[in-house]
């Protein structure tokens, strides 16, 4: 159904004042608060409206060392359109020793330690740091995150707030045209869900289950577990 611009710039708006009043909130209440971001096309809304209602908000980007070089020129672009406060963080164990027994790299044998090792060990000082973490999860991206609450709690005491929960896939792809804002190079080509450059694929579009499709083909995997291990459900 078609939908005007004029309307839906006010729906949008009605969106961010939600969002921009639990941010608020936290603040009153003298939270200190923290983002992630993969810097993916599906990231771009949430970190506009960043921008627009606490720009000082850290900007954590997991810099696992394989990420596609598109992304990292996406993540910087964005940083320097939205004057992002970025803070890059990555593993304190070299590439050279993330390998199994065999001597093979973790992503090929063990994908599941391989993330732990760079996505969720390094949030730990984070976390240990801050006390609401700002998440842009949506629940239409597969069937873990649709159970997840518009806040849960998080190891050591964080609380995870989620205010992209409800929007669709076509809500961010408006929202990102209503603005004019860029979208991942990648895209384009066939990459909806773009992480570390090993463990993304492009889409079959005929057998696409939901917007995760696409990661840690052909293994039982669907996250990497920054939203299955950090959250205490």
């Amino acid at each position: 159904m078609f939908v005007p611009k004029e309307e839906l710039i006010k729906q949008f708006d009605k969106k961010v004042s939600v969002i921009q009043a639990d941010v608020e909130g936290y603040k009153a209440e003298g939270k200190k608060i923290f983002s992630t971001s993969s810097f993916q096309t599906n990231s771009v809304p949430l970190l506009h409206i960043i921008s627009l209602i606490a720009p000082e908000t850290p900007i954590y980007f997991l810099n696992t060392g394989y990420h596609f070089p598109e992304t990292l020129k996406f993540r910087d672009s964005l940083v320097k359109c939205l004057d992002l406060n970025l803070q890059s963080i990555g593993s304190a164990i070299p590439k050279n020793q993330q390998k199994d027994a065999q001597g093979r790299l973790l992503f090929t044998s063990n994908p599941d330690r391989c993330c732990h090792i760079n996505k969720i060990a390094p949030l730990d000082s984070v976390l240990a740091s801050y006390d609401i973490w700002i998440n842009g999860i949506r629940g239409a991206q597969s069937s873990v995150r649709a159970s997840f609450r518009k806040e849960e709690q998080a190891p050591m005491g964080v609380k995870r707030y989620h205010p992209m929960l409800d929007w669709t896939t076509k809500m961010v792809h408006d929202y990102i045209r209503i603005f004019d804002l860029p979208r991942h190079p990648l895209e384009g080509q066939g990459y909806l869900s773009i992480g570390c450059q090993p463990c993304t694929h492009k889409i079959n579009h005929n057998a696409m289950l939901d917007n995760r499709d696409g990661r840690w083909a052909g293994m039982n995997k669907t996250e990497c577990g920054l939203h299955t291990q950090l959250v205490n459900k």
